[in-house]
């Protein structure tokens, strides 16, 4: 199994484009049925309230992730910065359900799907996103709403929230691959819009 690491060394700055991992998006299924009633009853980690959501919440400190649980075992799991850390908190979400599970589906560990990674990086270079807003296509700008502009690629499916400052935060990721990409991508559309004031 490829395990991301929270910072991309060697081949991945070739361009000079470091990047930080923040946050990884998965799903899973855990191979049993939850009454989400009672596990909340049994478990203090575990918020459901159903008139809001029909999912329960379950928060860990250690490792520092969140689940979205559904009666049917799925869940989706967020907070986890690399995919060691996304095994270990499913493991242990297996280990704490297992005794209050309505019914046994599956005793195979369970294995995820990444929906979205998110990452910070630095373009090393002050934007002028008025002119970026202005002259680039696919680009949302605001400045009286938020103070960072928003670049959608078609391929890969990917945003990057924009900042004055050259800072980015890249959304929709789902490999590290393509947030490397995207961000050679990115450079080379604005560096034509650095700010030079």
């Amino acid at each position: 199994m490829l395990i991301l690491k929270n910072r991309f060394q060697g081949d991945w700055l070739a361009k000079g484009i470091d990047f930080v991992i923040t946050n990884i998006v998965s799903s899973a299924n855990l191979g049993m049925e939850l009454d989400l009633f009672y596990i909340a009853q049994k478990i203090k980690e575990i918020e459901y309230e159903p008139e809001q959501f029909p999912g329960a919440i379950l928060k860990f400190k250690d490792p520092k992730a969140s689940l979205l649980l559904f009666k049917n075992g799925k869940v989706v799991c967020v907070g986890c910065k690399d995919e060691e850390t996304i095994v270990k908190t499913l493991d242990k979400t297996v280990k704490l359900l297992k005794p209050y599970a309505k019914k046994i589906l599956s005793n195979k560990k369970p294995t995820f799907v990444v929906t979205n990674i998110v990452a910070s990086a630095d373009l090393k270079m002050p934007l002028d996103l008025f002119a970026i807003a202005y002259k680039v296509k696919d680009v949302e700008y605001e400045p009286e709403q938020f103070p960072g502009a928003i670049l959608k690629f078609k391929e890969p499916r990917v945003s990057m929230l924009l900042f004055k400052n050259g800072k980015v935060i890249c959304a929709g990721a789902t490999t590290k691959k393509q947030i490397k990409d995207t961000l050679v991508k990115a450079k080379a559309i604005l560096s034509k819009y650095t700010n030079k004031s």
